[in-house]
């Protein structure tokens, strides 16, 4: 038997199971969220997206959040009922987490994926880990019928091999070289992770002030020092990665293709904001028509990057007036 790092126990401090299923047929795979409140929107959706592209599949769905209001409730509960799915949900105590780098774009959220592995652990062979800001778009049957062998980790690199020697060279693991992932899209298994002992390794490395100077990406960066040699490569449609605010700039690639299976919408402007509104959100968009959230409105600017970021989308949308607006919340936020 295997032992986790952190006390389970203690960490989850309420679960929560919305269970609608019509059927006992076997799940096709675990797939787990780690989010806080800012995310639980984009969560949803997501998994609303999961459903709608694989009606042949039956999933369970595990969100691991510190916050969950009545009013979130019964919005997954009205995703649960209406796709007949459970979905369990997890409040959890992230205090054991406190002190660990964080950033303004990056909370502490970052790190629940440490306590999901470690909770699954012992109760099934494999988790599907996804950020909640990723749309589905595609059949999973490729990924479900995927054997990781030894492997602790199913990920997809990114495309730059120049990206790959830089971060080796960073982070001080040369083995990086043959290739550095994102940690958004993470197949793994939870046994494999448990006897390598990841967890208790990875926060060591966290709380170390030596390392913490030269690690840029928090988790991502320590997952792949700690996992390099132990990883399986996928194609890139399992995480084509695009960020909103490249639409600022002339003559953007989009690199989403029909292919594509996981959209992972990176940077600050999701396609939940009102000033993320592109061609390139439009996958988010179909989604959410098909969920509970279909009738709530995108998210305005609530801080100052936010704000920012809004006025600059909004004049490269024409949209001058709203576009005012933000930049005189931009102010207005600076001067508080």
């Amino acid at each position: 038997m295997t032992s986790t790092y952190l006390n389970i126990s203690d960490v989850i401090c309420e679960k929560i199971e919305l269970d609608f299923q019509s059927d006992s047929h076997p799940e096709a795979l675990t797939i787990a969220f780690g989010t806080d409140k800012n995310f639980l929107l984009g969560c949803g959706v997501a998994v609303a997206s999961v459903i709608i592209s694989n009606p042949q599949h039956k999933f369970s769905f595990h969100i691991f959040t510190d916050e969950f209001s009545a009013q979130t409730r019964d919005d997954f509960s009205t995703l649960a009922k209406t796709y007949k799915i459970k979905i369990t949900v997890y409040v959890i105590d992230g205090s054991e987490l406190n002190g660990l780098p964080i950033t303004k774009n990056w909370t502490k959220a970052i790190y629940y994926r440490f306590i999901i592995f470690d909770y699954f652990n012992e109760k099934c062979e494999r988790v599907l880990y996804l950020d909640s800001d990723i749309v589905c778009q595609n059949p999973l049957d490729e990924l479900i019928r995927l054997d990781l062998g030894d492997s602790i980790a199913a990920v997809v690199a990114d495309e730059s091999k120049e990206w790959w020697e830089k971060r080796a060279s960073q982070l001080r693991c040369p083995a990086i070289k043959n290739g550095y992932f994102n940690s958004g899209v993470l197949l793994v298994n939870p046994g494999r992770w448990a006897e390598q002992e990841i967890t208790k390794k990875a926060l060591a490395l966290l709380n170390d002030r030596e390392v913490q100077e030269y690690i840029s990406y928090p988790d991502q960066d320590i997952l792949n020092i700690l996992l390099a040699g132990d990883l399986l490569f996928l194609d890139v449609k399992y995480n084509t990665q695009f960020s909103l605010n490249y639409e600022l700039k002339d003559n953007v690639s989009v690199p989403i293709k029909s292919e594509t299976v996981f959209i992972h919408y990176i940077g600050p402007t999701k396609p939940w904001h009102a000033w993320g509104n592109y061609a390139s959100s439009q996958p988010f968009m179909d989604a959410k028509k098909q969920s509970p959230w279909e009738g709530k409105k995108l998210l305005e600017p609530v801080t100052a990057t936010q704000s920012r970021y809004a006025a600059k989308h909004f004049t490269r949308q024409k949209k001058y007036f709203l576009a005012m607006v933000c930049w005189a919340k931009y102010y207005l936020y600076k001067l508080k």
